[in-house]
């Protein structure tokens, strides 16, 4: 898997994990769900981040 492939998935699963927590916010599902997608986001984002990080290292090595 390619650098670029992995910055893309990181921030794929992101914007996923952020868009399913809004849809449920937005039907008014449940609370403690929409509370846990958006930790899982911030840990998510978190990772991507790193991996950013770590690719931009890397590539001026």
């Amino acid at each position: 898997m390619s650098a670029n492939q992995l910055v893309l998935l990181a921030c794929l699963a992101v914007a996923a994990v952020l868009l399913f927590g809004l849809v449920n916010m937005m039907r008014g599902g449940s609370a403690n769900l929409s509370q846990k997608l958006m930790r899982l986001r911030v840990l998510l984002q978190f990772v991507a981040i790193i991996v950013i990080m770590g690719v931009v290292w890397w590539r001026t090595a």
